[in-house]
């Protein structure tokens, strides 16, 4: 049985999807900020929160775990150096979804993903 069991598919299959999910964390970690569709920001979303919560505690272990979605060592650089020590005090919502318009070609939600703690601009 399938109960309590949920998980967004975005309509794509298990490789495409982890291919997206990490292309989307490797933008968001860059720009801290990026609007999408609103289903692939809710799929995005437990990602990144999982990401910052490895990066709260420096430890050889959670860069390891952060790499593996990452693959890329200046980005796990930067998110144990300037992302997860702005989230220290922090126990969870490190990203918020706000929901933008629909695009024009398919009328699709598009959303804004960013983390709730911006460096000031």
């Amino acid at each position: 049985m399938r109960h309590r069991i949920k998980k967004i598919k975005a309509n794509k299959p298990r490789d495409q999807r982890r291919a997206l999910v990490s292309s989307q964390l490797r933008s968001l970690i860059i720009n801290e900020r990026i609007i999408t569709t609103h289903t692939r920001a809710r799929l995005l979303k437990g990602f990144a929160e999982r990401l910052i919560t490895y990066s709260k505690e420096d430890t050889v272990a959670n860069r390891r775990l952060a790499y593996r979605y990452l693959k890329d060592r200046e980005l796990v650089k930067k998110l144990f150096s300037e992302i997860g020590p702005r989230f220290k005090e922090r126990n969870g919502g490190y990203t918020r979804i706000l929901k933008v318009a629909r695009r024009p070609g398919d009328n699709a939600l598009k959303s804004i993903i960013e983390f709730v703690e911006r460096k000031p601009e």
